[in-house]
């Protein structure tokens, strides 16, 4: 998991939005990060360093888009 961790902010991806946890002998990825592509590089990274490992992954994507209309109060 370390290796996991260390590869997640040296990359390209930077990304230090993503925790991985083991929990009852599997890995919970946790976190946001902005965008789906990232979030499928998270996933792969993950299935490369963790192989053989159960994953489970709770990563969601930060929303960026503008409101499609006025919040009401």
């Amino acid at each position: 998991m370390a290796h996991l961790q260390e590869r997640l902010a040296a990359e390209e991806l930077g990304e230090l939005g993503v925790r991985a946890e083991l929990r009852a002998g599997a890995v919970a990825l946790t976190g946001t990060v902005p965008s789906a592509q990232c979030r499928d590089a998270v996933l792969r990274l993950a299935r490369e360093e963790l192989a053989g490992l159960t994953v489970h992954t709770d990563v969601v994507v930060a929303e960026t888009t503008r409101p499609d209309h006025a919040e009401e109060l």
